[in-house]
């Protein structure tokens, strides 16, 4: 398994997919409504682009697939890892690093 420095940045799709799982399993649409919910409807996650993404977070380890139960048996339901919330922790962290030395220069 890799490092979680080794896995960023993160781009804003996988960071706004895992936070949106990380306090509970979600199907496709319920994340991309969360996404956009969550940025303030900045960040609009289409179909193609989620599933896209849920695939290379699950080959890095990051979700699973998850045997919530849902109401619609053809909704897939995922979950986001220990290793993801690791992950999506590092970037927070990161994130805030940034913010405070750009204050710093900036002092604002």
């Amino acid at each position: 398994m890799e490092n979680t420095r080794d896995l960023l940045p993160l781009t804003e799709a996988f960071y706004y997919i895992l936070v949106s799982l990380y306090a509970s399993p979600s199907h496709g649409y319920g994340m991309m409504q969360d996404v956009e919910r969550l940025s303030g409807g900045r960040v609009k996650i289409g179909a193609g682009t989620l599933y896209t993404a849920l695939n290379n977070l699950m080959k890095k380890g990051l979700i699973i697939p998850s045997d919530g139960v849902e109401a619609d048996s053809r909704r897939k339901t995922y979950a986001i890892t220990p290793f993801g919330k690791q992950v999506v922790m590092a970037e927070m962290e990161r994130l805030e690093e940034l913010l405070r030395n750009g204050r710093k220069v900036t002092q604002l």
